[in-house]
């Protein structure tokens, strides 16, 4: 989903007011946190946007693994912009819009949403505020469940571990199935980062497990660049748009290194051992560093397998179901996790994810028909407990 620009403020309280604004800056609207100007999404409003799959082909091209060649496929260049209809903001036109795209059911993401936390980092009360002031804006504006076909993902901060339950419960009372955690380290009140897998949210997470929800571990705004600042002597925020990195900064984030750290934790730190029926999605994080994870994974628990809860690849495949982006190497993440852990995602309407999502399961055409439907939405159905057989490839 994009957000319309009321999302943040509509039910911010008065105590709060101004946490948010949206400010013009030489004729554009730009966002504020706290009277800081972001430029993390160039324009906040979305009313004018790159077109989905703007950039599908440019990304086929560039990695190595696609199944995609030069000169496979002769397309115009897609225009620079255009103006954002309003399937892109209310679940009525959304669902229009599905069904010409023959998609039976979706996971919907906040986009602007991802900016908030890190933006946020020292003032964890804010996060609260304003987290909770965006999932009844949501609920609101989309639902968490419409038609049983759209399934907003509500947003759970987790700085105040209280705060977090209050949330969750919230959120899973207005029929939650799914809700979207941010893979980094969660800062508290005295400044510190934690990971969320340690045992002091195990109250929280045995909740999560209860109620049987989906945690959804989308791309955000991690804090990463904390730390390529300091070996490149900068001090910028995530500006994710920027059209050349540095080669290192470049270098460093193919690897996914926090999205690999939060994973490594949630299974070296046990979370995914004390609660086994726990089942998380990392979403729009690639897959790329998958395969390079297991073999870690294998390596270190065959030195020291007395320092893991239990064998971290039998956690992983039990408790990890992952989103390969659709120019990587799917057949390879199929065959080291699994076609029953493996989930179809188009990004879509990025300009980056797919301009016909279900061409998606081009990516599968050596695989069985049965697998091929566990991808394509057997496998999401089966952990959200929605029905499996609809939708399933003839």
């Amino acid at each position: 989903m994009y957000e319309t620009t009321d999302a943040f403020t509509k039910y911010l309280p008065e105590s709060h007011a101004g946490l948010v604004k949206y400010v013009q800056i030489n004729g554009r609207t730009k966002i504020a946190l706290k009277n800081t100007i972001s430029e993390y999404i160039p324009n906040p409003t979305f009313n004018k946007v790159a077109p989905p799959g703007a950039q599908e082909l440019e990304f086929r091209l560039k990695n190595p693994s696609s199944k995609t060649r030069p000169g496979d496929k002769e397309i115009a260049p897609p225009p620079k912009y255009i103006e954002s209809p309003p399937a892109f903001f209310n679940p009525a036109d959304r669902l229009e819009l599905m069904n010409e795209l023959s998609i039976d059911r979706a996971l919907m993401w906040p986009t602007l949403a991802s900016l908030l936390e890190e933006r946020l980092a020292d003032d964890p009360e804010a996060t609260h505020v304003v987290v909770h002031a965006l999932n009844r804006w949501m609920h609101e504006h989309w639902t968490f469940n419409y038609e049983d076909r759209i399934f907003p993902t509500p947003v759970i901060t987790l700085p105040v571990v209280d705060e977090a339950i209050r949330e969750l419960e919230w959120v899973l009372e207005r029929g939650a199935r799914a809700i979207l955690i941010r893979p980094a380290p969660v800062p508290d009140l005295g400044g510190r980062r934690r990971s969320f897998a340690l045992p002091e949210y195990d109250r929280f997470w045995k909740i999560v497990e209860d109620a049987g929800v989906v945690v959804g571990l989308h791309a955000s705004d991690d804090g990463f660049v904390r730390y390529l600042n300091e070996w490149e002597g900068r001090t910028s925020e995530y500006l994710p748009f920027k059209s050349k990195p540095s080669a290192f900064s470049a270098v460093v984030s193919s690897e996914y290194r926090t999205i690999k750290d939060v994973i490594v934790s949630i299974i070296a730190h046990g979370l995914a051992t004390r609660f086994p029926d726990l089942r998380f999605v990392p979403v729009e994080n690639g897959s790329a560093w998958a395969r390079p994870m297991i073999a870690n994974l294998k390596k270190v628990y065959e030195r020291s397998p007395d320092i893991f809860p239990e064998d971290p690849l039998v956690a992983l495949r039990r408790s990890i179901y992952i989103h390969p982006f659709h120019e990587e190497d799917v057949l390879g993440l199929v065959e080291a996790i699994g076609a029953d852990r493996v989930i179809f995602g188009s990004d879509y309407p990025h300009p980056e994810g797919l301009f016909d999502p279900v061409t998606f399961v081009d990516e599968l055409d050596s695989l069985p028909k049965e697998d091929q439907a566990k991808i394509m939405g057997g496998n999401l159905a089966q952990i959200m407990g929605v029905d499996p057989a609809k939708g399933a490839l003839p």
